[in-house]
């Protein structure tokens, strides 16, 4: 067995677990550990305000034989993007910002943005916007934005081929950036379809104009601070570098390698500011930001949102409230896509039995290309967290089985 702590059972019983099942949890880890596909995780479960399970296992640096730590810091990828979710919607409450407006307003390249019809990437048949591109489409992912590592798609050659795959092009600002893809086609009308792209990058550029702040300061000032989520930012200072993972990719044999390219990610000041998945944070620091979207908005009497934004955002706002299975792409882990529909910034479970993973109707929550996952059950009164640095996430059915693992040890 790798792991080396765990909450008491007496937190599990208080909150209605099962100590002796959730011991199921750590066996399947310390499993993936052991056969060296899995360098190491952080894994917490709170129901009720209850921490009700932690453990920590493996190693947060193989090479250097450095262990996971309470405290270890992890790059967050794609779920830095509920935290720019929750930030532009704050300025919705306040009336900094509307769902409805366009993003031209904010980031002007936009206005002359086209959609791909036909044709190779580099010479594309393209017809003009149907209605401008607004920003509830960027929090809902029916902008018509794409990713370049997808590879399915001519656009999504485009983005490639320009230095826009992983990450965007050395030295490049967020406005910059933003310029750039305003030039690229979009997949589809916005508001017509689901595709997983930079729409949370251009969003968190609409939040630094609409605020008049750096993107990063905004989070700080409104979110990250008020939360006391201390260990969570841009970039890991100095005092941070030794508690941050090292990244690991799945090798040609199916073991994990080191992977110090992608590792750079949290080390060094990025020119960019990705609102998608620039972001660093610890276990408890994102189990906070859990609790605050249980609490309706609100945590140990610190409030960010309303608990009607919280529950509007966590509504299905899919074209015709269609699942992800209808009118999206596959994404990068095992999440089901049927019975799935998508928020204002988190996957929303419609239909339960239409996964086929244990779950209740209304829970949300996202994931990552590095295999970090969290989910919110109000139904349970629950929040999880999981971290870890391996990519793809693809390649372990982490999404699944931990959702599994954790309801089958709900027995109040």
């Amino acid at each position: 067995m790798t792991v080396r702590e765990r909450s008491d059972l007496a937190g599990a019983v208080r909150a209605g677990l099962d100590g002796a099942r959730l011991a199921r949890l750590d066996r399947y880890l310390s499993s993936l550990v052991d056969a060296g596909r899995l360098p190491g995780w952080s894994f917490a479960v709170s129901r009720r305000g209850e921490l009700a399970y932690e453990s920590f296992g493996g190693q947060r640096d193989r090479e250097a034989g450095l262990p996971v730590e309470r405290d270890t810091i992890y790059r967050l990828w794609s779920m830095t993007k509920p935290i720019t979710s929750i930030a532009a919607l704050a300025l919705v409450e306040e009336g900094a910002l509307s769902l409805q407006d366009p993003i031209e307003r904010y980031i002007p390249e936009f206005a002359n943005a086209r959609v791909y019809r036909q044709g190779p990437p580099s010479r594309p048949v393209t017809d003009p916007l149907s209605e401008p591109i607004r920003v509830w489409h960027l929090l809902s992912h029916t902008s018509g934005l794409t990713y370049g590592f997808h590879r399915a798609h001519p656009v999504d050659e485009i983005y490639t081929a320009a230095g826009y795959e992983w990450s965007t092009p050395p030295g490049l600002s967020l406005a910059e950036c933003c310029a750039a893809w305003a030039e690229f086609p979009l997949l589809f009308q916005p508001g017509t379809g689901w595709n997983y792209g930079v729409s949370s990058d251009v969003l968190g550029r609409v939040i630094e104009v609409a605020s008049g702040q750096p993107l990063d300061k905004f989070f700080a000032d409104r979110i990250l601070g008020p939360l006391g989520m201390r260990d969570t930012g841009f970039v890991a200072d100095a005092g941070q570098r030794d508690r941050l993972a090292a990244f690991y990719t799945v090798g040609p044999n199916g073991g994990i390698v080191r992977n110090d390219g992608l590792g750079t990610l949290g080390t060094v000041e990025p020119a960019c500011l990705s609102g998608s998945a620039g972001l660093v944070s610890t276990l408890d620091d994102y189990l906070r930001l859990g609790r605050l979207l249980l609490g309706g908005g609100e945590v140990d009497g610190v409030r960010v949102l309303g608990p009607r934004t919280v529950s509007y955002m966590t509504r299905n706002h899919l074209p015709g409230g269609a699942d992800l299975r209808t009118v999206g792409r596959p994404v990068f882990s095992d999440m089901p896509m049927a019975g799935v529909g998508f928020g204002l910034g988190f996957a929303v479970v419609l239909d339960s039995a239409a996964t086929k993973v244990p779950g209740s109707d209304g829970e949300y929550g996202w994931h990552s290309a590095a295999s970090t996952i969290f989910w919110v059950d109000p139904a349970e009164e629950l929040t999880a967290v999981f971290l870890t640095q391996l990519m793809p996430s693809s390649a372990l059915p982490l999404h699944s089985r931990l959702r599994q693992f954790v309801h089958q040890a709900i027995v109040e």
